[in-house]
């Protein structure tokens, strides 16, 4: 005769299982607030500069998303270790962010909660170039500022040798239903040697703009332009992953425009894109 299954466990016993899980993340969390003062003694002697580490968030985020399964949605997991990451940041250098609400307050607000939480204060502007400016005159600052669209070009505040540059692209994990989905750059002053260099990102100034230069280039990087009416073209704000800029300069002079100057002005990681049956690609 078969032996019955084992009964399965009581609420009770799982609803303990749990606490227990709960107060052992607590005391992790703890743990590593701890190795953070440590780290903050040691910074006081062997490093200085900006806390902001590019490259090592890229890493751990992309550590997090290839080790993740279960049920728990993947953005709760993207904003629980931006919220880690980020107020252990500010522990060690406090900083604010400074967003450009001009391209819709309530969605750059959204993108600032997610993925710097509500402990790192959060400074709004009318403008890209004001938020820069902002971060220009700090120590740490961040400035959030559209990645796709521009009234201006804030940019060129970037280009001088120890002006702030653009340092990462959010979100980092990126899916049609995203909670943050605003496509938004993070400009901050941080040590070469933290930079995550995938993406480059350029200024570049032309002359001679039109719909079919723009057109020609498209496949080649992203691109964000306005007007330039000193150089009577334009602005361009050109993201490049692979392709060289020397190859974006040819397409653009063959395509008609003329290439005025161009500046590295940043670099960030590449993204993630998650499709809607969740597997992860790049």
């Amino acid at each position: 005769m078969s032996k019955a299954p084992p009964a399965p466990p009581s609420l009770a016993v799982l609803r303990k299982e749990i606490d227990e899980i709960d107060e052992q993340v607590h005391r992790l969390l703890m743990a590593r607030g701890d190795i953070i003062d440590r780290l903050i003694q040691v910074k006081e002697t062997q490093e200085v500069g900006s806390a902001f580490r590019p490259a090592r968030e890229a890493d751990m985020m992309r550590r997090l998303v290839e080790r993740h399964r279960g049920i728990l949605p993947i953005d709760t997991i993207e904003s629980i270790w931006r919220v880690i990451i980020s107020t252990f940041t500010y522990v060690q250098a406090p900083f604010s962010v400074h967003a450009d609400v001009s391209v819709g307050e309530s969605a750059m607000r959204d993108s600032a909660r997610f993925h710097f939480g509500f402990v790192v204060p959060y400074v709004a502007h009318f403008s890209a170039q004001a938020a820069v400016e902002a971060v220009s005159k700090s120590k740490g600052d961040l400035a959030l500022v559209s990645a796709t669209s521009s009234r201006t070009p804030w940019w060129n505040e970037l280009e001088a040798d120890g002006a702030p540059k653009i340092i990462a692209r959010l979100p980092f994990l990126e899916r049609a239903d995203h909670p943050a989905a605003l496509p938004v750059f993070v400009v901050s002053r941080v040590a070469d040697n933290a930079m995550v260099t995938e993406v480059e990102t350029w200024s570049v100034r032309v002359s001679g703009w039109n719909a079919e230069i723009a057109r020609a280039v498209a496949p080649l990087a992203e691109i964000v332009a306005v007007p330039d009416t000193a150089f009577d073209g334009a602005a361009l704000l050109v993201s490049i992953s692979g392709t060289g800029l020397e190859k974006i300069k040819t397409a653009l002079i063959e395509a008609g425009a003329s290439v005025r100057s161009t500046a590295l002005v940043g670099s960030h990681a590449t993204r993630y894109t998650v499709p809607p049956n969740g597997a992860k690609s790049q």
